[in-house]
């Protein structure tokens, strides 16, 4: 697997949003204005698409980033949802996107036709994961721009974050 500079960039641009979300929430204390939706989707994504953490080894870089996105998304759902006093100041009614509803199972039925088409209807279990999770990837951020919406302010933290996720998905682009 090869390496650009738009890949490199595009992974520090994730590292270093999921560094500012941490060090947020780890200084304000406070989950006003972050959609855990947001990031139970990201996880998702990443458990899906690299499932090949168990089946083929591209380099040390590879399987430690893979490992670091799963377990720094991880690490932001776990200190939202269950560390105080950050728990307590999460806004469910604020983060309201039916993600299970409208996210993932849209993104399954599509990615399961698209497998059904690509392959003469035969599905690798594999794939089929793996156009799942690009599908997810590519709307995973909207409970964060709902959230962001229904709030109005935005602090500089929260805006931060938000622009080094979507400079990640740009560079990303720009990688492919």
């Amino acid at each position: 697997m090869s390496m650009n500079i738009f890949r490199l960039a595009g992974d520090m641009s994730h590292v270093f949003s999921i560094i500012v979300l941490l060090l947020r929430l780890r200084v304000v204390k406070n989950a006003a204005g972050i959609s855990v939706r947001t990031h139970e989707l990201y996880l998702l994504v990443f458990v899906t698409r690299y499932l090949d953490l168990f089946t083929t080894f591209y380099s040390l870089y590879n399987s430690f980033m893979k490992v670091l996105y799963i377990f720094t998304t991880a690490l932001v759902i776990y200190t939202i949802k269950v560390k105080e006093p950050i728990a307590s100041t999460y806004d469910r009614a604020q983060d309201s996107f039916l993600h299970w509803k409208f996210g993932v199972a849209p993104c399954f039925i599509i990615a399961s036709i698209t497998q059904l088409f690509q392959t003469g209807f035969s599905i690798n279990i594999m794939d089929l994961l793996w156009t799942f999770s690009i599908y997810l990837e590519s709307i995973a951020i909207l409970p964060q721009l709902i959230v962001l919406q229904r709030y109005r302010e935005v602090e500089n933290l929260t805006g931060n974050y938000v622009f080094f996720m979507g400079a990640y998905r740009f560079l990303y682009i720009l990688n492919w």
